[in-house]
């Protein structure tokens, strides 16, 4: 039994050791930095920040990789975490979006701040400025609501907000752009 558990964890030590050759690629691709959401919406400095601790890393083209990302399978994992995240929203291509999908997103930035689904909390365990306080969450709330208001985007004035089912159907549509 000794020997044969032996061998396992050997096995285990090198399949460990060999998945160490398969690192994630940690460069970032080149973006127009006139397009990104700061330079387009002009947050006050508070909410900048704000978006750049909690949000940057995984919503943007702007990753900052950190040393446990060289050890796989944790690299893959956070590669993954950032393809699913810059996919859904990137902050750096921002002015390339319609403006219903400028309004949808900052819809869900609202949204997923205030309740607290965003930043994820697998990111702020090791994240500690990305952590928000509830007057920071309010902060990032307030700003995207007023974002939102400021560019005409929304419901018209007298309309309802959509419904979930609406948002969904609203979102498929603008996923074709």
């Amino acid at each position: 039994m000794k020997k044969r558990l032996k061998t396992v964890l050997l096995a285990l030590l090198g399949v460990l050791v060999v998945i160490q050759f398969f690192q994630i690629d940690k460069t970032n691709p080149p973006y127009d930095p006139a397009q990104d959401i700061i330079a387009q919406l002009q947050p006050p400095q508070r909410v900048a920040e704000l978006l750049k601790n909690a949000c940057y890393d995984c919503h943007s083209y702007e990753t900052k990789y950190p040393w446990y990302t060289y050890i796989q399978p944790v690299g893959w994992w956070i590669e993954n975490h950032i393809e699913e995240g810059s996919k859904h929203l990137n902050f750096s291509i921002w002015g390339t979006y319609t403006p219903k999908r400028k309004d949808r997103k900052l819809e869900e930035i609202a949204e997923e701040v205030k309740e607290g689904h965003m930043p994820l909390a697998s990111y702020t365990w090791v994240h500690s400025e990305a952590r928000l306080t509830d007057e920071q969450r309010q902060s990032i709330v307030t700003w995207a609501e007023e974002a939102r208001r400021r560019l005409g985007y929304g419901p018209a004035a007298g309309e309802e907000p959509l419904s979930g089912d609406e948002k969904e159907e609203s979102h498929e549509d603008e996923e074709g752009h």
